[in-house]
């Protein structure tokens, strides 16, 4: 067994998650603990401003940017090692996923912020980071990633199948699970356009437990054309980035803030449920994790709408928190080992795939 941290910042800014894992790359021995730290709040806000502006992520230059970037992982990895008592000495690899600011698959073109180089000479420690662009060369979606981890863990916690794990993050994703079947693709939007609307409202960067959500009132005229964007029919695996939904979200923009957001929540538990058209049968369970299974009128919609047990991550021995950042130590031992980091049924590449960029110290 390999002892690996693995280290994320996903396209909701929630902050830089990092998690331990020791793994051989298929099945895993040991998990945790697991800390977030959050962003600066100047950075947070260059990095926002710079994934909303996709022909600058192209055109411009953005090696500033991306160290500091690179530099605020680190910080945030000598800060885990500090508060949990781990020596870097005692890791093998560290997985950094790096800062995505523009996914574009279709055009196998896919951008994460992170400089592996530095990363390594700064912490001393071996870094595999570029997860996503191997694949994306190769014709698949880069995305999600996360689906051969769920697997292993499905199987390390006995549950019955099929069974679904939903990942609530910006953007939703998920994993189905039946035997030998592993079909993974994302799902819509999750907490990204609910935040934004928060945020222009000045009420707050989330809906704290769905209660501005719950408040309100869906506007079902709206929701229809939310749902008629293309996306929802294509076939699976297929993928998007943060920005997708952005231009039709303005759809919302008289509404009040509660009604915004209990239509926006139902796009996202309506983009969920639609996943089922796109896997062999519906699923006994679902697994939620992500920064949304704390949203409760997400949840309670999910259940409503999907009629079987919505449970989150947590309910079956999982950290819910890190689980993500989990993965990318998985991934990184994976990555060292030669082993696929996704399957034709994951991301839509030709064959299964290696992947990921190994920096040493």
């Amino acid at each position: 067994m390999i002892s690996a941290l693995g280290i994320i910042s996903g396209t909701s800014m929630d902050g830089i998650d990092v998690a331990y894992v020791q793994t051989d790359g298929e099945t895993v021995s040991d998990r945790g603990p697991g800390a977030t730290y959050s962003y600066d709040a100047k950075l947070r806000q260059e990095l926002l401003d710079t994934i909303a502006r996709p022909d600058r992520v192209e055109s411009h230059d953005l090696t500033a940017l991306e160290q500091q970037v690179t530099e605020a992982h680190v910080a945030a990895v000598r800060l885990y090692l500090q508060d949990n008592g781990v020596l870097a000495s005692d890791l093998a690899v560290l997985g950094f996923h790096g800062q995505t600011v523009l996914h574009r698959p279709e055009r196998r073109f896919t951008r994460q912020l992170f400089d592996g180089a530095l990363a390594a000479r700064l912490l001393g420690v071996d870094v595999v980071t570029s997860f996503r662009q191997a694949d994306v060369a190769a014709g698949g979606q880069g995305a999600p990633l996360v689906p051969l981890y769920h697997r292993t863990l499905v199987r390390g916690a006995h549950l019955d199948e099929p069974v679904m794990v939903l990942n609530l993050g910006g953007v939703g994703n998920v994993t189905y699970i039946d035997g030998e079947a592993v079909i993974a693709f994302d799902t819509g939007p999750a907490s990204a356009l609910l935040d934004d609307w928060i945020r222009r409202h000045k009420a707050g960067d989330y809906d704290l437990d769905g209660r501005i959500s719950s408040s309100g009132e869906v506007h079902s005229g709206i929701l229809s054309r939310l749902m008629a964007d293309p996306y929802f029919e294509a076939a699976a695996p297929k993928s998007l980035d943060r920005n997708h939904f952005h231009a039709l979200a303005h759809a919302v923009d008289g509404l009040t803030l509660a009604d915004g957001a209990a239509t926006l929540t139902a796009f996202t538990v309506a983009a969920t449920a639609a996943a089922l058209r796109h896997v062999p049968r519906p699923p006994a369970r679902w697994v939620v994790g992500g920064g949304g299974r704390l949203n409760r009128a997400i949840m309670l919609g999910l259940a409503t709408t999907l009629g079987v047990p919505v449970e989150p991550v947590e309910a079956v021995g999982w950290d819910g928190d890190h689980l993500e950042a989990e993965c990318f130590g998985f991934l990184a031992v994976r990555s060292i080992r030669g082993l696929p980091l996704s399957l034709p049924t994951t991301t839509g590449v030709p064959q299964p795939m290696p992947g990921g960029v190994l920096f040493r110290k």
